[in-house]
């Protein structure tokens, strides 16, 4: 580890399981390709692992999803980081992938992603625009943009982290981050433009190396739910985590967070309030999803021409939004 925290530097990314770095290479989407890869795979100690110690659930950067997804001790007490884990991709992909490569991976922006830069986005540049503003943002986000970008965090594993109250531990932060905190872009004023490629905080020579979730309180029930247009491979349109702790058959406490639909996972505030006092039952859970999509908004479409009949909305997600969140919490009913 110590040799691969003193090679990184600005134009450096590290490579891991490497799903998403090598497309995104390939495709030459970025103007600022990485001047060198550093390989994390066979770093000692190896950040592959995962144990309960110190009344908390530590999982290494470099533990695949597969691993995740089917480990017991995970589908017990932290049951929706694995129902997280195995909704990504394929299993394919989950054998390959890591958990600290699916909380570092890039925004799915179709115009950032493009092949060989072709928009030079405001993602990717401080004097660009944001194309999903005027043009396709039938996946975007319903919350508003962060930095002036509706991108939408890509990452499974993100919204179970928030809702979880995990920490992110990396070579340069020993007490780590909170997730909450973790899954917040740089502001463009303020940022490199490797760094504005991010879905995250982390400076470019730090290294994610281990998560951290407190072992739930007694009580606590937690549940992941996903939608996409196909059941594989798919990125999550709308998706929802919760934790709710239940005493006297009523909610004491709940974390309700959104993925899919914001530049960062999204808390549902008014969901957590809604639910929380009440039995959780058919007619409780759709009035905090109803509440969950409070200040969501569809995007503007962009206008049919002569050539064109235009782009649909993003406001499906709204109704989606509702119903995702009912269906989580009846999960943990």
């Amino acid at each position: 580890m110590t040799e691969a925290t003193a090679a990184m530097k600005a134009g450096t990314e590290v490579i891991a399981g490497g799903t998403d770095l090598v497309c995104y290479m390939r495709s030459m989407c970025s103007p600022n390709p990485p001047s060198a890869v550093v390989n994390l795979k066979t770093v000692t100690p190896s950040m592959a692992y995962i144990k309960e110690e110190g009344g908390m659930l530590k999982v290494g950067a470099l533990t695949t999803l597969a691993t995740i997804a089917t480990n017991a001790t995970v589908k017990g007490n932290y049951a929706a980081l694995a129902q997280a884990a195995a909704a990504v991709a394929t299993p394919e992909i989950r054998n390959q992938g890591t958990i600290g490569g699916n909380i570092c991976q890039k925004p799915r922006c179709l115009y950032f992603r493009f092949d060989n830069n072709d928009f030079s986005c405001l993602r990717k540049n401080p004097a660009g625009l944001c194309y999903a503003l005027v043009g396709v943002n039938t996946y975007h986000s319903i919350f508003g943009p962060i930095n002036g970008c509706v991108a939408p965090c890509p990452s499974d594993i993100a919204p179970v982290l928030v809702a979880m109250n995990a920490t992110i531990i990396t070579s340069k932060k020993p007490a780590g981050w909170k997730a909450a905190d973790f899954f917040a872009p740089p502001a463009d004023s303020t940022a490199t433009t490797n760094r504005r490629e991010q879905i995250n905080a982390l400076d470019l020579d730090e290294i994610v190396t281990e998560i951290q979730i407190p072992t739930p309180a007694a009580g606590t029930k937690t549940a992941y739910v996903k939608w996409a247009f196909r059941k594989a491979i798919d990125f999550p349109l709308v998706s929802a985590a919760v934790v709710a702790t239940q005493s006297g058959g009523n909610v004491s406490a709940a974390s309700i967070v959104l993925g899919g639909v914001y530049g960062a996972p999204k808390v549902a505030t008014a969901a957590q309030t809604a639910i929380t006092g009440k039995p959780i039952n058919a007619a409780n859970a759709a009035a905090a999803g109803d509440a969950a999509a409070t200040g969501a908004v569809a995007l503007a479409t962009s206008p049919k021409t002569p050539t064109s009949t235009g782009t649909p909305s993003n406001g499906y997600k709204i109704q989606i939004t509702k119903v995702m969140v009912k269906k989580a919490l009846l999960a943990v009913a």
